[in-house]
């Protein structure tokens, strides 16, 4: 019992450890990588806090998707709008390990366009957010 308690008080300082290790590769060490991953995590902090501002909780459905050739096709709970920037993040983790990868393979260019398609996501989801908005309010 007495080593459960000291693996679960050394644990925060070994992920900080570990945290420290894995930013401080090479891989972030480049501006453009500081720049396009930093620029994304913005844009998804912005999504978040545009939709926490604008979307209130309702007891009726809200529109969810809007097309121009059939209109409204899809209503649901407020909460579901939050999946945008959900999926960001998902989206953000999985592209910046893949970038890490290609850039440990010394394959630069596709790491960098993976890291381009990040920003990219992220701000076609944060137009269709703010697109969400102006068609409910």
């Amino acid at each position: 019992m007495k080593n459960f308690f000291k693996k679960v008080i050394l644990f925060p300082r070994s992920l900080i450890l570990n945290a420290r290790s894995f930013f401080s590769q090479e891989f972030f060490k480049k501006n453009i990588v500081r720049w396009l991953l930093g620029v994304s995590l913005l844009a998804n902090i912005a999504d978040w806090v545009v939709l926490k501002i604008f979307i209130k909780s309702v007891d009726f459905p809200i529109i969810l998707h809007y097309n121009v050739y059939f209109g409204v096709d899809m209503l649901g709970d407020w909460k579901r709008v939050f999946f945008l920037p959900l999926i960001g993040i998902i989206l953000i983790i999985i592209n910046l390990f893949l970038a890490i990868y290609f850039f440990n393979r010394q394959e630069r260019i596709a790491s960098y366009l993976l890291l381009m398609a990040i920003l990219m996501i992220q701000l076609s989801l944060v137009i269709s957010s703010v697109s969400l908005i102006v068609i409910n309010y």
